[in-house]
């Protein structure tokens, strides 16, 4: 929750350098942010596959633009704040996640039901994993400068593949177990 005190995280405006500091509290072991990474590419393939199949169903004329310009708008909102290699990093991703998405051939409407029960099962994955992965920092100090609640929730849905690349990727001293 925002307060007088701490401002208000946006999506336009955020340090990322501060906001994967913040990650390493809670994932600096290399297995979680691998697992993480496979999530969250579960859950998006879930919501980028729905929305494919169901744009083809629909018989939309160029129904792939849908997902290249979802795919492109969220790039656009990562570059704002990412640095130029993360960026790099996570274009290449997308271009390897939106090419996996439109690679499907056309599937039954059925196929709709099991591309949605992706998004809980990977999700559960996600959070499964800090079970197995349980190395955590006191996070108080973090907590004050990006307050759990729906505001950071929603940095992470955008931010969190790129954290997880930029600690894989550019990050290796940083890794652990």
């Amino acid at each position: 929750m925002s307060t007088a005190t701490t401002p208000r995280l946006s999506l336009l405006s955020l340090d990322f350098e501060g906001l994967y500091t913040r990650h390493l509290g809670r994932h600096s072991q290399t297995g979680i942010n691998i697992a993480h990474l496979i999530a969250l590419y579960g859950i998006w393939f879930g919501i980028y596959a729905t929305i494919d199949q169901s744009a083809r169903l629909l018989h939309l004329p160029a129904s792939w633009l849908v997902v290249v310009v979802m795919a492109a708008g969220y790039l656009a909102t990562i570059a704002i704040n990412a640095p130029p290699a993360v960026t790099a990093a996570t274009t290449a991703f997308m271009a390897l996640f939106v090419t996996s998405v439109l690679v499907l051939p056309n599937l039954p409407a059925w196929s709709i039901l099991a591309f949605l029960a992706l998004i809980p099962v990977c999700y559960k994955v996600q959070a499964y994993s800090h079970r197995v992965w349980t190395k955590a920092a006191d996070m108080s100090e973090f907590n004050k400068r990006f307050p759990p609640g729906r505001d950071l929730n929603i940095v992470l849905l955008f931010y969190e593949v790129p954290i997880c690349l930029n600690y894989l990727v550019f990050r290796p001293k940083d890794w652990t177990r």
